[in-house]
């Protein structure tokens, strides 16, 4: 959406006072970058976006985090509004949580809007750090992203130099499409479960995208005390692998 709405606009003003999202930037290094030229590509990888910018200045690179969007305001009143769902909702005008913003020559404005302050926004990312995208990789890239050792799975899915794109929520809807256990080491995965994991990392993703946010996935009602797997009535687990909370069914995603 950036390349559809903000392009070949040009920068005047740059909000860049939040120094944890803006880190390792101080308040003002990157208004100093940017202030005077225009946005030229825009390229995404997962939901690391980055932006090459006019006069050979720097490359922006904005990570949306768990919460974060990208919003377009213009002048009018109009809005493009780019990024996955946010527990409190978000009504056209609300910029409460715009925790970094480029202002247009227009008028317009582009901001990251994120209320968990889990985005990052940095001039020069290293791109180059990422793995495929997760929409786009292939069976062979896919088993090697997994790749040896006792690293659970989940863990290894949510690794964004393996693969880049795939969230938590993301992660706990694929091992239960795929019936794998989060906890599972990747040495143990057969070909089968390989293969699996891969059909449900694209029918997640293509669903997530169709339904406008991973929120809209299936496992988001399974995760609480009281929920059930749909397909065996089985009260869901919680544990944590790869350090994040996780949901998953006992009875078909076994060890």
């Amino acid at each position: 959406m950036i390349a559809r709405a903000a392009l070949d606009r040009e920068i005047v003003d740059v909000d860049d006072h939040d120094t944890w999202v803006c880190r390792p930037h101080p308040p003002g290094e990157i208004r100093a970058a940017l202030v005077g030229r225009r946005l030229t590509v825009a390229h995404r990888r997962g939901k690391s976006m980055w932006c090459e910018t006019s006069g050979g200045g720097p490359v922006l690179g904005i990570h949306l985090g768990m919460s974060g969007k990208i919003v377009v305001a213009d002048p009018d009143g109009t809005e493009v509004d780019g990024g996955d769902y946010w527990e409190r909702g978000r009504a056209p005008g609300d910029f409460r949580y715009s925790r970094f913003a480029l202002t247009f020559a227009d008028g317009g404005r582009l901001m990251l809007i994120d209320p968990r302050r889990l985005g990052r926004v940095r001039l020069d990312p290293p791109i180059e750090l990422l793995g495929p995208d997760a929409t786009e990789i292939t069976p062979a890239q896919f088993r090697a992203m997994l790749g040896r050792g006792t690293a659970p799975v989940k863990a290894r899915l949510l690794d964004q130099h393996a693969v880049a794109g795939i969230g938590n929520l993301l992660a706990d809807d694929i091992l239960w499409r795929a019936r794998v256990h989060p906890g599972k080491p990747v040495d143990e995965l057969s070909a089968d479960e390989v293969a699996a994991l891969l059909r449900a990392t694209r029918y997640a993703i293509r669903t997530s995208v169709s339904g406008g946010g991973v929120h809209t996935l299936e496992i988001v009602k399974m995760r609480g005390p009281d929920a059930r797997c749909p397909r065996d009535g089985t009260p869901m687990s919680h544990g944590t692998y790869g350090g994040r909370s996780t949901w998953f069914c006992p009875l078909d995603q076994r060890l």
